[in-house]
This record gives C-alpha cells, sequence and structure tokens, in this order.
C-alpha cells in the first residue's frame, strides 16, 4: 500500500524511540535518510535490515519527484532525519508537499524534539513561542534576522553548533541586551545533557573562560511589552528613508520596516516610490 511515513528518530538517547517507530522501520520497503551512515548505525542497533535512500537538503527536486513515484506506484516509505522529527530544521518539508500533492497517503509516528524538550526544560514562558531554527552564516541576514526579533515578546528558540555559539551569543546580545535571560540547552538526553539558565552577560563571560561543547538549543526569553504607541505610516515612511541613507536598498528597508512596524512591505515600498515621483516632476 502506497504510504509516507514521517518517522521521528532519538536525539540522542536510543531508549527514546518508540515501539510504533521500530515497527514502521521493520516494514517499510525503504528509507529515505538524511545521512544513511547516521540511520545505519540506528538500524543495526536494533538489528533493522532495510534499503536506504539519501535525501537531505542538498538533494535536487529530481530526486523527491523519483521517491514520490516510487511510493505512489506501490511502495511505503519512511523519511527519517540524523535525530529528531523530519521537516523541523531538516529536510523532508519537500518531500511531504510532494506527497500531498500527488495524494499519496502521508502517516506521522511522533518523536523527540529537541526545540519542545529544551522549551519544556528552560525555565522560561511556554505558553507563547517562536522557533527561529540556525540563524544564517552570512553576516548581514543575520543581523536582519535578529533584528525583526528585537520586539518578539514570545519566548524565542534557536538551534546552534559549538563553534558557532561565541559569536551568535555576542550578536544577540547586541541586538536583545545583556540583560536579557536566556537558557542554554546542551546534549539533550546525551550523557552530558546540561541545562544553564543564564543571560547574554553571564554567557559570554563563561564562554570567555572554555570552550562551547555539543549541539545547543537557546531559550531566550521574549521581549517585554511595549507601552508605547505604534509608529504612524509617516514614522515607518522615515525609518525607511534612514535605512536608505545607511546603504540599505529600498526593497530591503521596506521588509525590514514592514517586519518591524506590522505595514505591509508593498505599501511602504509603493509610497515611497509615490513620493518620489512627484518629487521629480
Amino acid at each position: 500500500m502506497s504510504k509516507l511515513f514521517i518517522v521521528g528518530t532519538p536525539i540522542g538517547n536510543l531508549g527514546d524511540i518508540s515501539p510504533r517507530a521500530l515497527d514502521v522501520l521493520s516494514n517499510v520497503d525503504f528509507i529515505a535518510a538524511e545521512d544513511t551512515r547516521v540511520t545505519l548505525k540506528l538500524l543495526n542497533h536494533f538489528e533493522i535490515k532495510k534499503p536506504l535512500v539519501t535525501y537531505h537538503k542538498f538533494t535536487t527536486n529530481e530526486k523527491a519527484i523519483q521517491l514520490a513515484e516510487r511510493i505512489a506506484a506501490g511502495e511505503t516509505c519512511a523519511i527519517v532525519t540524523d535525530a529528531g522529527m523530519p521537516c523541523i530544521s531538516d529536510p523532508g518539508e519537500e518531500l511531504v508537499n510532494l506527497c500531498h500533492n500527488m495524494s499519496i497517503p502521508i502517516e506521522t509516528v511522533p518523536g523527540p524534539s529537541a526545540l519542545i524538550t529544551a522549551l519544556a526544560a528552560s525555565g522560561l514562558p511556554t505558553g507563547r513561542f517562536t522557533f527561529e531554527g540556525f540563524l544564517s552564516t552570512n553576516a548581514n541576514s543575520r543581523k536582519k534576522h535578529l533584528q525583526s526579533l528585537q520586539n518578539e515578546t514570545r519566548t524565542l528558540i534557536f538551534y546552534e553548533a559549538p563553534h558557532k555559539l561565541k559569536s551568535t551569543l555576542k550578536d544577540m546580545s547586541q541586538c536583545f541586551g545583556g540583560n536579557r535571560r536566556l537558557t542554554l540547552a546542551r546534549e539533550i538526553t546525551k550523557i552530558h545533557e546540561e541545562f544553564i539558565r543564564t543571560t547574554f552577560d553571564e554567557a559570554l563571560k563563561m564562554y570567555s573562560e572554555k570552550e562551547p561543547r555539543g549541539e545547543y538549543v537557546l531559550i531566550i526569553e521574549g521581549a517585554e511589552e511595549s507601552e508605547e504607541k505604534p509608529i504612524t505610516f509617516e514614522e515607518a515612511i522615515k525609518r525607511i528613508d534612514t535605512l536608505c541613507a545607511d546603504g540599505e536598498s529600498l526593497l530591503s528597508a521596506s521588509k525590514t520596516v514592514a517586519q518591524e512596524t506590522g505595514y505591509k512591505k508593498n505599501e511602504l515600498y509603493k509610497e515611497i516610490v509615490r513620493r518620489d515621483t512627484e518629487k521629480n516632476r
């Protein structure tokens, strides 16, 4: 029977895999894996032998089509990532969307999730949060991403690798303020699991004395609710003028201000163009 199974796998402790996940992995026709070497270790541990095909973020669209066509022809496939739930800051989204479009049945087998596990243990508000994944390695993109979240009142969740943690903490401290609270979740479910409740200033001081180790989830306190009056449309236009004067393109500045104020990017952009056109008549 044609079907795609989205299967969650352990994020560290193999004991966290569910009986249902093992049953599905044992009975599908083939498994699409982010890294077949990582998945093979998991399968070998549970003595499961199944054909593996590579499916990761660099996989071409043609590969996704090939996999979907195999499923549509009558095979069953389980998609897994290296750890946790596929499609959450990991590959799989395109294949799932393609299967939906082809009316291929999809079944989810829930499993561990690093972001939810870290949030639950963070000690910070869990009622409303936003997951931001990994920051870009491009300095300008990182800056714009963080600036768009300066006034975000929901709890913020990021993933980060150890070799980039110190620079990320520095960028976040400059954007959010050194006194902003955060919890650093390290090596979740593994032997050296650790939850560090701190501030950006304290975290930077701590990691100036030692090197970060392990994969991190950063849970960051949201901004305080602002009592200021909402920015007017005219003030938003002036903000765009300031960004453009600093060298930012009109399109980029319109997008940034739209994210900061809630006004529509196209409306801001069109107003600037209209105003400048009238000036030049």
